[in-house]
């Protein structure tokens, strides 16, 4: 497993455990981000029972469709870090 990997992980780990109120945008970052970071090539449809929540969803993810996995999960760990103050090492 890479360094980033492991980071990545703790990063999710963190962010599931989060009770902070969060911005509707911030938390579209939050899941394109990890959408695109641990999907495999391919887009799938958000699941939830609102469809309008589903398409916002869908598209902040082919916003952010042009950067790399590891860039993904690197933003990934940078929102962490910076909606909870705690630097993930």
């Amino acid at each position: 497993m890479t360094e980033l990997d492991r980071k990545f992980i703790k990063a999710f780990d963190i962010a599931s455990a989060m009770t902070k109120k969060l911005p509707s945008d911030v938390m579209l970052r939050f899941y394109a981000y990890y959408k695109h970071a641990t999907s495999k090539d391919s887009f799938e449809n958000p699941s939830g029972n609102s469809q309008v929540r589903n398409a916002f969803k869908l598209n902040a993810w082919f916003q952010i469709n042009n950067i790399s996995i590891e860039e993904a999960k690197q933003k990934y760990i940078e929102l962490v870090e910076k909606y909870t103050n705690e630097k993930i090492t």
